[in-house]
């Protein structure tokens, strides 16, 4: 059966989105649970993002500070934007593209970091072709905090008029990162017959390191079968090892979750963090998250394995070499558990904490509407107790929530929908 993407395409000016949304945050402040179970104080953060603003990422600062990237219209275009700030203020934006070739699209959006020598990195996503998937991956490098960008930059180089996305941008040392991406050079996801049946018919998941000065690497594949469009996540040890989560695609429509480690500057073969063996012809675009602190490394991610949709988080303790057993964190429904009312929707980040423990936020459908959640995990205990951070009931959705940790706390974002629009909602939860 063909495998096809299920991605829903969320245009800020076609969002049929009527404001009935409810946002939590004043119980949040005021000592709800969330604050005396998890946090010592939450904090909401005035943000420089104008009307119709999504799709936050979000990446840490050595300074303390955090880097912010979302897409919003101007005009009849969209435009990428950066900003730098915290709990005090931010600089003003700086776009780094606009066009009306941008591809903007919920699930596959553009991030932001920065190389330990001050340089960022932004990526965002271009069409290249007539196509509905048809799109480069673009970066451009910033030397002066965002305030001038080079040209673009595509660190693919086949040339072919396909997708190329789902990226993620790794520093690795103080002048260069690496890129991965999941790329559909060799893919015809309309194919028949014994094309279809092709094994290396399929998305590959690639990846070139860049330097600050703009020189790539050689393109290099990692694997040669993936699911279609499910978030790319890297992280990287103190001792210098990569590790890399993605969703796989077996040749039998297993979409597991596989890792790679790159280890003495050798890539292992992939390997699943669990047998979860979820069987699905489509992509579930639904990601995994993952973080290292030390060598312990934590990944969560959802799955929907037997009709029964789970968000599960494994630690490391060997920088990735092995994990311990996938502990379940949701609050929703299985198959065989039908007399809860909540239903897990995944969408999953993660940060590794120094205490060994680990913040996983997700999203759970609720009779309430959409509910965006946080618990703290230990490896040996599970989920403290899982905790709503905002639930959201407009036509529109939160998407893909990010959060960063600083150093002494961790800042969470997401896409509000508004009365037409949308806009970005964040906190600061200090720990």
């Amino acid at each position: 059966m063909k495998s096809q993407h299920q991605i829903k395409l969320q245009f800020t000016w076609v969002l049929p989105i009527v404001l009935a949304s409810l946002i939590l945050l004043a119980a949040v402040f005021v000592g709800s649970n969330l604050q005396k179970n998890a946090f010592a104080s939450i904090t909401e953060i005035d943000l420089p993002v104008g009307q119709g603003a999504q799709e936050p990422s979000l990446f840490a600062l050595n300074d303390g500070r955090i880097l912010m990237s979302w897409t919003e219209p101007i005009g009849n275009n969209f435009a990428v934007k950066t900003a730098i700030g915290d709990r005090t203020g931010w600089t003003n934006p700086s776009t780094t593209t606009q066009s009306d070739k941008l591809y903007v699209n919920w699930a596959d959006f553009p991030s932001v970091v920065a190389f330990s020598d001050g340089t960022l990195a932004s990526h965002w996503l271009e069409k290249n072709g007539p196509l509905t998937y048809s799109y480069n991956l673009n970066i451009a490098l910033s030397s002066n905090n965002g305030l001038s960008w080079s040209d673009a930059i595509i660190p693919h180089r086949d040339g072919t008029k396909s997708q190329h996305g789902f990226a993620t941008l790794l520093p690795l040392t103080h002048n260069r990162l690496m890129v991965i991406w999941l790329d559909a050079r060799v893919y015809e996801p309309d194919a028949t017959g014994e094309a279809e049946k092709n094994f290396n018919n399929a998305m590959q998941l690639r990846m070139t390191t860049i330097s600050s000065t703009g020189s790539l690497s050689n393109d290099t594949l990692l694997d040669a079968r993936t699911c279609t469009c499910c978030q790319t996540s890297a992280a990287i040890t103190d001792s210098g090892k990569v590790i890399v989560a993605y969703r796989d695609r077996s040749a039998d429509e297993i979409r597991d979750i596989s890792l790679l480690r790159l280890v003495d500057s050798v890539w292992t073969k992939p390997k699943s963090i669990h047998s979860d063996g979820w069987k699905i012809s489509g992509c579930p675009v639904n990601g995994p998250a993952i973080d290292a602190m030390g060598e312990q490394v934590v990944v969560a991610w959802f799955t929907a394995a037997k009709d029964a949709p789970i968000v599960n988080i494994a630690f490391s303790m060997d920088a990735g070499e092995t994990f311990g057993r996938a502990i379940r964190i949701d609050t929703g429904r299985t198959a065989k558990d039908n007399d809860q009312k909540d239903n897990a929707a995944g969408r999953v980040d993660v940060v590794q904490l120094a205490d060994g423990s680990a913040l996983v936020t997700w999203v759970e459908w609720t009779d309430d509407g959409e509910a965006l959640l946080i618990c703290r995990v230990r490896p040996k205990n599970g989920c403290d107790k899982p905790q709503i951070l905002t639930l959201n009931n407009s036509a529109g959705g939160i998407n893909f929530p990010r959060m960063v940790q600083v150093d002494n706390g961790v800042y969470i974002a997401w896409t509000q929908p508004t009365n037409k629009t949308s806009t970005i909602k964040m906190i600061f939860a200090a720990l």
